[in-house]
């Protein structure tokens, strides 16, 4: 089994992470976030409002919800944007949702008050793994938005119970890869991207043969690589956030 790729990393070997706060000032919490040549802004701002159903319900707590764009610019080719075609497409609604569900996971919405949580994830550049960029950058824009909820006191505790990251991985030649770029994923046998909390736990396994099969020694191995590199996103976000929380207080 070969064990460098054409960009010269290891199988199991995440592209470069990198994290740069504040990149959009008047969100109230908002990260850069970048896996290789893939860069995602996510921006959290804190609506003090919650949606009409919520109000008619009488449900207590907070909410959150996220949109997902790819912009014009993006991709080699000039992507319409959705509004001028009159519509969300399909992959726009599967990520933004998912997105949303990923961080709702690891938040206590009773603890966030009566405030709409609004995750915004827009795609500067994309080379592969997008939606695990966006849900990886969403949650620390999250955490930093909390933190000036609480400085304020807006709120009395932190409604974010655990972290959560995405990776993608995937069959390519039968050889399990992590964090696969576009020039490996259009190619790819197989195709997944996971969902976990920091403490370990699945929020959500997508994977699909692309005209292929998989058994299930290959899904174990793929959630064996998955499950290594969002530790290492974890411990990125662990220090990343050690900083930045730090320069808030």
């Amino acid at each position: 089994m070969p064990t460098t790729r054409s960009d010269g990393r290891a199988h199991d070997q995440l592209r470069p992470v990198k994290f740069e706060a504040g990149i959009a000032p008047h969100a109230t919490g908002s990260v850069l976030v970048s896996f290789g040549d893939t860069r995602v802004i996510c921006a959290a701002t804190i609506e003090n409002n919650v949606p009409t159903w919520m109000k008619q319900q009488k449900v207590p707590g907070g909410w959150l919800t996220a949109e997902y764009s790819l912009l014009p610019y993006s991709t080699h080719d000039r992507k319409q944007r959705d509004i001028s075609r009159g519509k969300l497409d399909g992959r726009t609604v599967e990520i933004q949702r998912l997105i949303g569900r990923s961080i709702r996971a690891v938040i206590d919405l009773d603890k966030l008050g009566p405030n709409t949580l609004w995750i915004d994830c827009d795609v500067l550049q994309a080379d592969g793994g997008t939606r695990t960029a966006s849900i990886t950058g969403a949650y620390l824009a999250a955490r930093l938005a909390v933190q000036t909820l609480l400085d304020s006191g807006r709120i009395k505790e932190n409604p974010l119970n655990d972290s959560v990251a995405a990776i993608s991985v995937g069959l390519l030649k039968g050889q399990p890869l992590l964090d696969l770029p576009y020039s490996e994923d259009k190619d790819a046998e197989v195709d997944a991207n996971i969902v976990m909390t920091g403490r370990g736990r699945f929020v959500e396994a997508q994977a699909s043969g692309e005209e292929s099969t998989f058994s299930a020694d290959e899904f174990t191995q793929l959630l064996a690589l998955a499950q290594k590199g969002i530790r290492e996103l974890a411990a990125a976000q662990t220090a990343f956030l050690s900083r930045e929380l730090l320069k808030l207080g």
